[in-house]
């Protein structure tokens, strides 16, 4: 199982980019569950955070909305993903918090990696980033 990150979802949903049919692909082979995904509750809330501080609350409704039904189970964020996530700051301090909450949760659910357009997480020899 991977990890999807917010941007793959917000890519997905948003307006025209290159980056746009792409993650459309992706989360259809997710829905025909030609790919085993799942979120974390950092990716809703990275969706609630973007779209309401931009004033995009209606599109923002909308990502959530798939987000929610591609993914129905999310993982949660406990107290081991974030003591791993100050780990991962401690060993990287370019690394956002939100980098590394998503990389902890890959390494504490012991998943295969994750999905996204965000070269940040390649400085996270340990972490698989998987492009969409």
């Amino acid at each position: 199982m991977i990890l999807v990150d917010a941007n793959v979802l917000m890519y997905a949903g948003g307006g025209e980019h290159p980056n746009k049919a792409i993650a459309e692909r992706f989360l259809l082979r997710v829905a025909e569950r030609e790919i085993e995904a799942a979120i974390d509750a950092e990716v809703l809330q990275e969706i609630l955070h973007r779209y309401i501080s931009t004033n995009r609350w209606t599109l923002g409704k909308h990502v959530y909305s798939v987000a929610r039904t591609l993914f129905p189970s999310v993982l949660p964020i406990t107290a081991a993903v974030m003591d791993q996530a100050r780990d991962f700051v401690a060993a990287h301090p370019n690394l956002s918090a939100r980098d590394a909450v998503h990389a902890a949760v890959v390494r504490v659910y012991n998943l295969e990696g994750i999905c996204t357009f965000d070269r940040d997480f390649d400085q996270i020899p340990s972490i698989i980033r998987i492009t969409p």
